[in-house]
């Protein structure tokens, strides 16, 4: 019975040396797999087929992926950015068109910066002094900035400002309603004026009218002229590439 057990344990030796032996063999294949195949693909292909590999054996990355060298050619943002930048000095060219063609030039202003293209309008232009209702000749103006707005798909933001002169009435209880008030009539006047939708399918709201009270000055308030300056509403249009 005991010579029976003896040859029973020489006959199960010990094999665990089998499974790093499997483990090289599998690495071995996998390696020639690719190598082979790197000669049959695309770059991109064989890319794939690495990771899928390198997953399949444990996670390992087979292959560090190589940079790819960046060229004009493919490289899009700056031709993105220019085509822009010609959109928006266009824009810019039909506004000084207009201000100059109606003698706004001490009423209206238009900038363009890395921000992007920035059209401020005085106080005067659109409402009496201390209230938010649109005078006549802002739907003229609304109309003339819808009519630019249309063709171009940037964010737009419109935002009004006070000086730091002090209101306090039922309607305004501080500069904040009054300018948060102007900058949302004059943006549903926009809006009404060149039926332009406030939303982008896939992107995020286009148009948006905020209210900066007296905190955004363009000149000081220790003057007239400059509390004058700063009693405005600005349209900007957002840049939607930077270099």
């Amino acid at each position: 019975m005991s010579k029976h057990k003896k040859v029973h344990e020489e006959e199960h030796a010990d094999e665990t040396w089998l499974v790093p032996y499997a483990d090289i063999l599998t690495l071995l294949l996998a390696l020639f797999i690719v190598l082979f195949a790197s000669s049959q693909i695309d770059q991109e292909k064989f890319e794939a087929m690495a990771n899928a590999l390198g997953l399949a054996i444990g996670g390992i990355s087979v292959f560090e992926e190589s940079p790819r060298p960046e060229t004009e050619e493919t490289n899009p943002s700056e031709s993105e950015y220019q085509m822009e930048q010609d959109e928006l000095l266009l824009t810019k060219r039909q506004m000084d068109a207009y201000i100059e063609a109606n003698g706004l030039e001490n009423q209206l202003t238009t900038e363009l910066s890395e921000d992007g293209l920035m059209i401020r309008i005085k106080e005067t232009v659109l409402f009496p002094p201390g209230s938010a209702d649109l005078n006549e000749h802002s739907r003229i103006l609304a109309s003339q900035i819808a009519a630019m707005l249309i063709p171009i798909s940037q964010q737009v933001t419109i935002s009004g400002h006070t000086d730091n002169s002090p209101i306090n009435t039922r309607e305004f209880p501080s500069n904040w309603e009054l300018s948060s008030r102007r900058a949302v009539n004059f943006a549903r006047l926009i809006l009404n004026e060149g039926s332009l939708h406030p939303e982008r399918p896939l992107l995020p709201q286009r148009f948006r009218a905020v209210g900066w009270s007296e905190y955004h000055p363009v000149q000081t308030n220790e003057t007239a002229e400059g509390r004058d300056a700063n009693r405005r509403v600005e349209v900007l249009i957002m840049r939607s590439y930077r270099l």
